[in-house]
């Protein structure tokens, strides 16, 4: 895994991927509790492939995921960051902020504050118009994120993810949000 951009916030780093990430990240996506509004949980070969892929997006994009550790603390506790949505669903094409922390980091305001400083580097340094963020309709906690960051949703939006099954609880999807201008507008 190569170097590349690395963003720092008042308590976390957010840098490239390194070899010891992966048995973390391994561990935090085989709990039932972190995998909780995702289809299931990987085993170590899905999750060692989502890393890779993760970090192989800086070169393909010159934007990814970032592996998150606080400073001075914690060496790997999740990803934040920019994804290019591939998938076959209604925001195809787009940029996606998103996250996934280990539940030994939530409840501590990490997700939003990691996210702000991606959002920031998409529309800065990337110069993206506009960055959506989707999660399950069920997924309160990270809806929570999305509005704390600035993002708005509208019903509208809503779309079934059609990597799911017709009638999976986890389908229905709720889009939000985020253009530069609005952007630009709060960050002053």
């Amino acid at each position: 895994m190569e170097r590349g951009p690395t963003i720092e916030t008042d308590r976390l780093l957010l840098r490239r991927w390194r070899e010891s990430d992966l048995a973390p990240f391994a561990a935090m996506n085989a709990d039932p509790e972190v995998m909780e509004y995702f289809p299931g949980a990987l085993d170590r070969d899905r999750s060692d492939a989502l890393a890779r892929a993760a970090d192989d997006s800086f070169e393909q994009n010159g934007y990814g995921l970032w592996a998150v550790q606080v400073k001075d603390g914690e060496p790997f506790i999740g990803f934040v960051g920019l994804h290019h949505v591939s998938n076959d669903i209604p925001v195809r094409g787009s940029t996606e902020v998103g996250w996934r922390l280990a539940r030994s980091a939530w409840g501590k305001g990490y997700a939003p504050e990691a996210a702000q400083a991606g959002l920031s580097f998409g529309f800065e340094k990337c110069g993206l118009g506009e960055i959506v963020s989707f999660t399950s309709l069920l997924n309160e906690r990270s809806q929570r994120v999305m509005q704390k960051i600035g993002m708005h949703t509208d019903p509208a939006d809503d779309f079934e993810h059609t990597s799911l099954d017709p009638g999976h609880p986890l389908r229905h999807h709720v889009l939000y949000r985020l253009t530069a201008e609005e952007w630009r507008a709060v960050a002053g």
